[in-house]
Order: C-alpha cells, then sequence, then structure tokens
C-alpha cells in the first residue's frame, strides 16, 4: 500500500494481541502515563490477531472513548509477523514502537526507547535482564539467543524480547512474512541499519498464558536457519548453491572410488552408493528451501492477511 511520509512528531505504538482482553484497559492507561512528558503526539494500533475471547469487543470501547487508538482485527490467527507487517504498514510515526498486550512490558520504559532512536540508533531492542517467566520458557529461549547472536552476528542478549523501538523507515524497507518477527534487528542490520539493546524492567504474566512451547522453539530455529541464508547469501545465492555442489560431487566420487578399491565384493559398491543417494536427497530438500525462501524474500510484497474489521478513524485522527 502506498504510505505518505511518516509524521514526525508523532509515535507509533503497534500492539500484536490474541485473547488478551483482561489487559487491554490497562494497558492503555499504563501507556497514558507512560508517555506523558514526552515531546510527542502518540497514537496506538491494536491488531487483533483472531481473538475468540471478546479482545476485539474491548479494542472498540477503548477507540470509541480515545482519539489515539486504531483497531485492526483479522479473520483468523495468522501469526505475529502479520500482526507486526499490518501495524507497521499504517502507523504514521517517526518512530514506531512494538510491545506486547499481555503487560509484561513497563509502558514506563516507551521515554527511554524514545530517546535512544533520537540518539541516533535504529534498532532499540529490549533485554529482559531479569526475566519472570518459568524456567521452560527463559532456558530454551537463552540458547536461542545465544544461536541467533553467533549465526547473524548480531549480538543482542533477546532478539525474542517484542519490546522494540525503530525509526519509521526501518519499518518501511524490512519485510516479514512467516515468523520472522524475532529477526527484525537482524534484518535491519543486513539492510545498513544501526541496531542497539536497552535493559528494561520485566514484569509477571497477570492474565492468561503463554503461547510458548517447544513447536515455537524448533519454528524459530528453521527460520533462524533461513535469515542466516537471507542475509548471508542473499545477494549472491551461487556462492552458497556452488561450494555445496562441489562438496556432493568430491564426496560422491570418493565414495565411489573406496567402493572400487576395497575388496569386499559387489555389496561394497552398492553400500557405498546408499550414502550418496541419501546425501542428494537431503541436499535436495535443503536447496529446495533455501531457494524458496529466496524466492519469497524477492517476491513483490503482499498481505497475507485479511483485516475484516477496523474502528472508524475520528474526524480529528492522525
Amino acid at each position: 500500500m502506498s504510505r505518505p511520509a511518516p509524521v514526525a512528531d508523532l509515535l507509533s505504538l503497534v500492539i500484536p494481541l490474541r485473547n488478551e482482553k483482561e489487559s487491554l484497559a490497562a494497558l492503555l492507561a499504563e501507556i497514558d502515563a507512560g508517555v506523558k512528558g514526552l515531546n510527542r503526539r502518540v497514537e496506538v494500533l491494536f491488531i487483533d490477531d483472531g481473538s475468540t475471547d471478546g479482545s476485539w469487543d474491548v479494542v472498540r470501547e477503548l477507540a470509541a472513548k480515545d482519539e489515539r487508538v486504531r483497531g485492526f482485527r483479522f479473520r483468523r490467527n495468522f501469526g505475529k509477523a502479520a500482526a507486526l507487517n499490518a501495524g507497521f504498514a499504517r502507523a504514521k510515526g517517526s518512530i514506531v514502537m512494538t510491545l506486547d498486550a499481555d503487560l509484561q512490558d513497563d509502558p514506563h520504559e516507551i521515554p527511554r526507547f524514545v530517546e535512544m532512536v533520537e540518539n541516533g540508533t535504529d534498532v532499540v531492542s529490549g533485554w529482559k535482564k531479569i526475566r519472570h517467566d518459568p524456567w521452560h520458557k527463559v532456558f530454551p529461549s537463552r540458547v536461542f539467543n545465544a544461536m541467533v547472536s553467533k549465526l547473524t552476528r548480531v549480538n543482542l542478549h533477546d532478539h525474542n524480547c517484542g519490546f522494540k523501538a525503530y525509526r519509521a523507515e526501518v519499518t518501511r524497507e524490512v519485510r516479514l512474512y512467516g515468523e520472522l518477527h524475532r529477526f527484525v534487528p537482524v534484518l535491519a542490520a543486513a539492510e545498513g541499519f544501526t541496531v542497539g539493546e536497552l535493559i528494561i524492567h520485566h514484569r509477571a504474566r497477570q492474565f492468561g498464558r503463554s503461547n510458548y512451547g517447544a513447536r515455537r522453539f524448533l519454528k524459530g530455529f528453521l527460520d533462524l536457519i533461513a535469515v542466516w541464508f537471507r542475509t548471508n547469501f542473499g545477494h549472491r545465492p551461487m556462492h552458497f548453491f556452488g561450494t555445496l555442489s562441489v562438496l556432493f560431487l568430491v564426496l560422491g566420487l570418493g565414495i565411489d572410488l573406496l567402493g572400487w578399491i576395497l575388496p569386499f565384493g559387489w555389496w561394497s559398491r552398492l553400500f557405498s552408493t546408499l550414502p550418496i543417494v541419501s546425501y542428494l536427497f537431503a541436499g535436495q530438500s535443503v536447496l529446495t528451501g533455501m531457494l524458496s525462501e529466496l524466492m519469497l524474500a524477492r517476491s513483490p510484497a503482499e498481505e497475507p492477511f485479511r483485516i475484516t474489521e477496523e474502528t472508524p478513524p475520528p474526524a480529528t485522527q492522525l
């Protein structure tokens, strides 16, 4: 969609949510307290990612009472990356912030993020140095963060943190799809933007339950492979494919030669061929996935989600 130039003195808060109706009114009240004293106007964008608990009714009520609030509702659950995409596409501010709707992020931290962006950092990522989450969520997250920092060379302690601030240019240039929301700093760094982090106050969840699980960790690992490939070989894929092809060729020739040299009879040649077939199938699967990833990253941008309803902007809406 065509987007006007960012509004210089406007801060956009993009808040994806799913089944968080108990938190929304309290969150907006905390945001109101947190942004007092900021020399900026504020807009709050709630993106309802297919809630089934009545969250959208709360968003509509908040929007009717507060002209700063805009709400957008997905027809079904499309995921956090889609929700952020929708918010980024509709945010009007020169600084865009994201935070979760579960009250674990403290809105009183907002001015610190804004100050860091105004001082020259393009992306500011929150770091929950002291976390109030169960160990089975904290430990895999720390392992994952270490892997991301090592493979991408974007050294952040908490890539998963949803509390982030961006210069508007970042949200307009970095394209999200699938579940790449946790890799925005990595994708931004690959485009030449500066990335920093800020220690934040983390709070225990008050309502509902977390969606974290082993399946999410697996998806994150697969996405990490995709992002590593995209940021390292996105503009020169032949360097990767060519090297891998040479390795497979050398491996195949080596095993085949070994099968002819060793005096084990015809079955040695048969069993020396089987690993080659296995490796080729594995290689083909990896290459197919990476090629698909590259094509998706370079394809024209489109919105895979469908907004079925949005709060009508008041006459005084920015």
